[in-house]
């Protein structure tokens, strides 16, 4: 790329979330600071109260690159970091990175050439889940897996087109001034509620497989069903919140879990046929683990049945009992947080 094109780069902020962050921080803002990008680039990082050395690594990475800031996060929430991170940072293209995320080196100027060439106000690509032992070995698989939760592309994979949403995302800055950021009542969801309201707005969300971001699962069986609990929970509050914003494939994990709690009833109570649908279910995911586990360790195969499960009913049990209080917070708030300095 000769010197004259470097100058019509536009200059981009990479803004990132954080809350005890300790294990992937330093390798995720590496990443960042690595990128194959010959533009303007500045880091920032919202610290939130972590217990764990996220703090004084970030104070590290400081005081070791110029290109690297950081903002308080009192709150420790997701949207608010977000939010905070935006209205530090500016340059004209904003980046979104979690802490344990790793950028493939020619994400951003990919994703530059792309919001050029579609026109769109966002775009990414493939979350690409990468375990480091045996049991996140089997949620990537899990993850990745057609009979995961949904079959989302950023998920599974597929050909570049327009999207509903996207994992974290590359935004031009006029999209996020123009909604007033990320609605902080969304503890969880926030990126599908934003992506929704750009879309709403006549914006186009993008999806390219030729952008990857590297993902930790979550390391225990407790953790993930955690994690799911809430995306089911806050998906159901997007549902309320933006009425038209639900499809089947939503509604696929609190019917199996319906399903499933019925079938158990009446095989106790009633008749074994009951099980039928029980039992059809864990055929199913355990059919379905061979081809996700192909190539795995056989520790890693024989622990995606209970991955699978484990989001399944997580996502599921967290969708049906979404309490309508949180719906009726973010209802009477209405509007996102505005972005007053951006």
């Amino acid at each position: 790329m000769n010197a004259k094109s470097d100058v019509r780069l536009p200059a981009v902020s990479v803004i990132m979330p954080v809350l005890d962050e300790e294990r992937h921080l330093r390798g995720a803002v590496e990443a960042i600071l690595a990128q194959e990008y010959a533009g303007e680039m500045e880091v920032v990082i919202a610290l939130g109260p972590s217990t764990d050395r996220t703090d004084e690594i970030a104070a590290e990475l400081v005081r070791a690159d110029p290109r690297v800031h950081t903002v308080p996060n009192p709150t420790g929430r997701t949207p608010a970091a977000l939010n905070a991170a935006i209205k530090a940072s500016r340059h004209p293209v904003v980046v979104r990175v979690d802490g344990h995320g790793m950028l493939s080196p020619n994400y951003i100027a990919t994703a530059v050439r792309l919001l050029e060439e579609t026109g769109a106000q966002n775009v990414g690509g493939i979350m690409h889940a990468e375990g480091e032992n045996d049991w996140e070995r089997a949620v990537a698989a899990a993850m990745t897996s057609k009979i995961g939760v949904g079959n989302a592309a950023f998920h599974t994979g597929g050909e570049a087109a327009p999207a509903e949403t996207v994992y974290l995302g590359v935004f031009r800055r006029e999209a996020l001034e123009q909604q007033g950021g990320y609605n902080e009542e969304f503890i969880r969801a926030q990126d599908w509620e934003l992506n929704f309201r750009i879309r709403e707005a006549g914006g186009l969300i993008w999806f390219s497989p030729e952008l990857k971001v590297s993902y930790r699962p979550r390391p225990s069986v407790r953790a993930l069903a955690r994690q799911y609990k809430d995306y089911g929970r806050w998906r159901h509050v997007v549902a309320r919140y933006h009425s038209g914003s639900i499809n089947l494939r939503y509604l696929a994990p609190p019917t199996a879990v319906c399903a499933i709690a019925a079938g158990l009833v009446v095989g106790v109570a009633l008749t074994p046929w009951g099980l039928v649908v029980p039992g059809g279910y864990l055929a199913a995911i355990a059919a379905g683990s061979v081809p996700a586990g192909k190539g795995l360790p056989l520790k890693a195969r024989l622990r995606i049945p209970v991955a699978l499960a484990t989001m399944h009913m997580s996502w599921g049990w967290g969708f049906l009992t979404s309490p309508k209080s949180l719906a009726r917070k973010v209802i009477a708030s209405r509007r996102p947080a505005v972005l007053d300095t951006v």
